[in-house]
């Protein structure tokens, strides 16, 4: 188990952020990888985060229970899939440095998009290729960064849908991704004793983080506290991608 005391420093901040997604703020955990990076590696970052990720699953799939949207779903999943795939081969292939750059860079694009992006005025209609293809991009980044929400929203936000679905349908898509990354993480040899340890320590927060979520989602104004996540996702993206850039 990580006993360094600066780990649990980005880690518990992390682990509610991703706590806070899970129960409706939808897309902030993409902070969460990217915050643990600063201590530890990566991947070591997305073997701790994916069993935490799966146990909040079960609280956030059930606050949220048949609230979703299955045409969105029926479509995205396939490309999830193959994005999913796509992911393992560069994590089993890329320096740790290289992963530091492509997170830094995921983390710095997702924020100024979601900063300077504007909303829809009318709501645009489901598109199957379009699906496919963010489907297949929320899987990728889900994969190497846990930060698979932007893509989800950049093809389902436009839609308009209501609150409670948009935020169900996505809970439930990564719920099922998160269990289709089990086998590649076992393949690259991710999960040790040590890192299931971690994830286990850090269970109880995760789980009080999300219920935290699923009640203040309905309670506090969500802009101002998104604006501040993805500002603090920009800033954490650059230093990354000068790491990634200084180790190569």
């Amino acid at each position: 188990m990580i006993t360094d005391p600066w780990f649990y420093a980005v880690a518990i901040p992390a682990v509610i952020l991703v706590g806070f997604s899970k129960g409706g703020f939808a897309g902030i955990s993409a902070l969460s990888l990217p915050l643990l990076a600063l201590q530890i590696s990566p991947l070591r970052g997305a073997a701790i985060m994916l069993p935490i990720l799966m146990v909040q699953d079960v609280v956030s799939v059930w606050a949220y229970w048949r609230k979703w949207d299955w045409a969105n779903l029926k479509v995205m999943f396939p490309g999830a899939l193959v994005g999913i795939a796509a992911g393992y081969f560069l994590a089993a292939y890329v320096s740790d440095a290289a992963f530091k750059l492509a997170l830094g860079i995921v983390a710095l694009v997702f924020g100024a998009r979601y900063l300077l992006a504007k909303a829809p005025e009318v709501p645009k209609p489901a598109n199957p290729q379009a699906g496919l293809f963010w489907g297949a991009m929320a899987g990728f980044t889900s994969m190497i960064a846990n930060a698979g929400g932007p893509p989800f929203q950049i093809y389902v936000m436009p839609q308009r849908l209501p609150r409670d679905i948009f935020i169900g349908t996505s809970l439930l898509f990564f719920a099922v991704v998160n269990w289709v990354k089990v086998p590649p993480f076992i393949a690259l040899g991710l999960f040790t004793r040590d890192t299931l340890l971690t994830s286990f320590v850090l269970f109880p927060l995760a789980i009080a983080a999300t219920w935290a979520g699923v009640l203040l989602v309905r309670r506090i104004p969500a802009d101002p506290f998104y604006r501040m996540v993805y500002g603090l996702m920009m800033l954490v993206g650059a230093k990354l991608i000068w790491d990634g850039i200084a180790g190569l």
